[in-house]
């Protein structure tokens, strides 16, 4: 990260020279008016606005508490760790903590020279980037989209490990930048930049850090990311090989985790890609059908009607950019 930003994020606040000068935990009243631990964004965020930056707090253990907003802490330098849920969380320089409104967290003292930012972001902000991520039956997108509003059945966080991909660090860099100078238009820059992130991140669910107790959560990525690889000739019998488990087993399994068959799953996947060629080539329907996965070009047109109400070729000319 740059380094003036690291100079900037470095300074001590006075919350961390309260405790340098001797107090030995954190000032609640800061974070809440309420008796429960729940960082309430009504001291966080100014009114009005939806989202904000600050420096992680160093020095001192942050005991267990919940917040009224999604939490996003960006490790510019450095370590910290967090309890998560019960699970020990270790961000390391350049990962990425997204928090959702049911996590509930711990952190350990920081040193002086871990250096972290906390987006504290109310759950609308992200209207501009779940845009951006299509409209269309996405199955990874829903499953980052699931994860940050926090419904049932989704992990209340998300760890990425990606402080080797420099297009992520470079649009966490911006928008720390543009939240730390106050530029104009700040709000539209970094929702966009929010949006163009998840782009990113989507191509590095891979790169997601796993608690040992969410197997369903990570089973269920393991099968979206092949048949997100795999969409034209994955079969489940390569898949369940790949992963080391029974096919009917398997197959049972991505029912219930899902709510979808395989083959579902997969028809979703090929559909969604036959969409998007239709509308960014000029490459004929019957080559799109084979490109997708479907040698019979009847069937094909039969199942994308089902799907979208009218034939590729309506389809195609309906959306034309004219």
């Amino acid at each position: 990260m740059n380094q003036k930003i690291i100079d900037q994020l470095s300074i001590i606040t006075e919350e961390e020279r309260e405790l340098l000068d001797g107090r030995t935990e954190i000032d609640k009243t800061r974070y809440t008016e309420k008796k429960d631990l729940i960082v309430d964004s009504k001291k966080m965020l100014e009114h009005g606005r939806l989202i904000r930056i600050r420096p992680h707090t160093r020095f001192v253990y942050f005991p267990k508490h919940k917040h009224n907003f999604v939490e996003v802490i960006y490790m510019c330098q450095g370590t910290t760790t967090h309890i998560v849920d019960d699970t020990k969380v270790v961000l390391k320089e350049g990962e990425i903590l997204f928090l959702n409104q049911n996590a509930t967290q711990e952190i350990l003292p920081a040193g002086k020279d871990d250096i972290a930012v906390n987006f504290i972001i109310l759950p609308e902000f992200f209207d501009t980037a779940f845009r951006m991520m299509g409209e269309e039956e996405n199955l990874l997108r829903e499953f980052i989209v699931g994860c940050l509003r926090g419904d049932n059945g989704y992990s209340s966080y998300l760890h990425f490990q990606v402080s080797d991909v420099l297009p992520v660090q470079n649009l966490m860099e911006n928008m720390v930048w543009t939240l730390m100078n106050n530029q104009p238009n700040k709000r539209s820059i970094n929702q966009i930049t929010m949006g163009l992130l998840f782009l990113q991140l989507m191509h590095y669910t891979d790169k997601i850090s796993q608690n040992e107790d969410t197997f369903e959560q990570e089973l269920v990525l393991n099968v979206l990311r092949y048949i997100d690889e795999n969409y034209r000739d994955g079969e489940l019998t390569e898949l369940a090989g790949l992963l080391g488990y029974d096919i009917y087993w398997l197959s049972r399994a991505v029912k219930k985790l899902t709510g979808r068959t395989y083959k579902e799953l997969l028809q979703i996947k090929r559909l969604n890609q036959a969409a998007f060629l239709l509308l960014n080539t000029k490459i004929a329907v019957a080559e799109i059908s084979v490109a997708v996965g479907y040698d019979n070009t009847s069937y094909f047109h039969r199942i994308f009607r089902e799907r979208y109400g009218i034939s590729p070729k309506q389809y195609r000319e309906n959306n034309k950019i004219t």
